[in-house]
C-alpha cells in the first residue's frame, strides 16, 4: 500500500535557476518517484535551458505551462509548482496534433500496447498544447483504446497571448503541438461542473472546420452570435471588444444524457466566422449560454461534491484542481471564493487551462471549455500531502 503523501513545493520567482535546484532536490527525496511541473507563461522559460533541465531530471517529469496555476487554493502568474508523486508514471508523448497527416491512433495503438493490461484503479492526466487544433480527435482516440476503465484528468496548456509556442513539459523538454499522457497507478475521483445555462434556442452547426464554425442555421456564425448577444443583454460585440464580451457567453454543445459540453469563442476570423477552443462539428447542435458569479462559484463547490461521492478514503485525499481561465478572466476577484469552494480546506492544487479533460470512468470523455474538473487522488494511509 501506498503510504508517502504527495509532496508540493513552490518555487515563486519562476527563474529557471531557482528552479534547478528545487527540481534536483525534490529528485532525490525519498518517496517521490515522478514530478509534475506546472510553470507559468508570464515566467517566459528560455526554451534551450528549460529542455536541457527537464532531460537531465533522473525522473519521469511531465507537465505545462499554463496562463496561471494553482498553489494553496491561490492564483499564481509566476513561478513554479513541483509536484512529487509517490508513484512511477508511466508517460506517453503524442506529437503532430494540428497536423491532419498525423496518425493519432497508430500513437496511442503503440501506448496501449505499453501500458498494463488492467488500467482499472488507475488514473491517467493529459497535458495537450491547448492552441492545438485536433485535440478532439485526440480526444476520440483515448476512449477508442482506453475506454471507460481507467479516470483521466487534465487540460490545455498554452498563453492567453494565443501565440504558439513550446508549452508541454515532457522528458525530452518543451515541446509544441504535443500531448503528454501520464498513467499513475493511483485511484481517483473526479467532479465535473460549469455553473452556465442556457438562454438561447438550438441552433444547427450547419458549416464548420475543426475549431471554426462557419455558419449556425445557414448564417454567418459571427452575426448569429451578435444578434443573440444584443438580444439577451443589449451589448454591441464587434471584432475589437470581442474577448471582454464573449467571455459571458459560450456555447453549449448538446450531448445525450450528459451535461451540455462548453465551447468559448476566442476570437472573429475571415467572413464573420468564430475561432473556438476545442472542435465543433458540423451538424451538431449548440445553444448560447450565459452565467453568473454566484452560479460558477456554486458549480465548483458541485464538483467537489461530485467527486466526494463516488467513495471514501481514509484520509483527507488530495484534491487537482482544473480550472478555466476564462473562469478566472469572467470572476475576477472572486476566483478566490471559487477556489475556497473547491478545496473545502485541502491545499488546492492545479492550473487554470485552456480547455479541460476529463471522464470519470462512467461517462464520456470530452474536451471542455469554461468549467471545473475536481480530481481526488487517493494516496493510502498516512498523511496525503506535505507543503514547502
Amino acid at each position: 500500500m501506498i503510504t508517502s503523501p504527495i509532496r508540493l513545493h513552490m518555487e515563486p520567482t519562476g527563474h529557471l535557476d531557482a528552479l534547478t535546484p528545487c527540481l534536483q532536490r525534490m529528485a532525490q527525496e525519498s518517496g517521490v518517484s515522478s514530478i509534475m511541473v506546472l510553470g507559468c507563461d508570464q515566467d517566459n522559460w528560455p526554451h534551450d535551458e528549460a529542455t536541457r533541465l527537464f532531460r537531465e531530471c533522473p525522473l519521469p517529469v511531465f507537465g505545462g505551462i499554463f496562463p496561471q496555476i494553482i498553489h494553496e487554493r491561490r492564483p499564481c502568474f509566476s513561478g513554479t509548482l513541483l509536484v512529487g508523486l509517490p508513484v512511477t508514471a508511466q508517460l506517453a508523448v503524442v506529437r503532430g496534433l494540428s497536423d491532419a497527416d498525423a496518425d493519432l491512433d497508430q500513437s496511442l495503438a503503440q501506448t496501449h500496447a505499453t501500458w498494463p493490461e488492467v488500467l482499472e484503479n488507475s488514473t491517467v492526466i493529459v497535458f495537450v498544447d491547448g492552441l492545438s487544433s485536433r485535440i478532439s480527435a485526440l480526444i476520440e482516440s483515448l476512449f477508442l483504446y482506453f475506454g471507460l476503465d481507467v479516470n483521466f484528468v487534465g487540460g490545455g496548456a498554452g498563453s492567453l497571448s494565443f501565440k504558439k509556442r513550446p508549452c508541454i513539459i515532457t522528458p525530452d523538454g518543451l515541446c509544441q503541438d504535443t500531448a503528454v499522457l501520464a498513467h499513475i497507478p493511483l485511484v481517483s475521483r473526479i467532479g465535473v461542473t460549469h455553473g452556465w445555462k442556457p438562454i438561447s434556442d438550438t441552433l444547427k452547426v450547419t458549416s464548420s472546420e475543426r475549431n471554426i464554425i462557419h455558419t449556425l442555421d445557414w448564417q454567418p456564425a459571427f452575426q448569429v452570435y451578435r444578434r443573440m448577444i444584443r438580444d439577451h443583454g443589449g451589448q454591441n460585440i464587434t471584432r475589437e471588444n470581442f474577448f471582454d464580451i464573449a467571455k459571458a457567453y459560450p456555447f453549449g454543445i448538446s450531448k445525450l444524457d450528459s451535461e451540455l459540453v462548453v465551447r468559448d469563442p476566442l476570437m472573429v476570423v475571415g467572413d464573420q466566422s468564430l475561432i473556438c477552443v476545442g472542435e465543433v462539428q458540423e451538424g451538431c447542435f449548440v445553444r448560447l449560454l450565459n452565467g453568473t458569479p454566484d452560479s460558477l462559484i456554486q458549480a465548483a463547490t458541485q464538483a467537489r461534491v461530485i467527486a466526494e461521492s463516488q467513495g471514501s478514503c481514509d484520509t483527507a485525499s488530495p484534491a487537482l484542481f482544473i480550472d478555466c481561465i476564462s473562469r478566472v478572466l469572467f470572476l475576477g476577484d472572486r476566483i478566490h471564493q471559487e477556489l475556497e469552494g473547491a478545496g473545502a480546506g485541502m491545499p488546492l492544487f492545479g492550473a487554470f487551462t485552456l480547455g479541460e479533460i476529463a471522464n470519470t470512468g462512467n461517462d464520456y470523455m470530452d474536451f471542455l471549455n469554461k468549467s471545473s474538473v475536481l480530481c481526488l487522488l487517493d494516496v493510502g494511509e498516512g498523511p496525503s500531502i506535505e507543503t514547502t
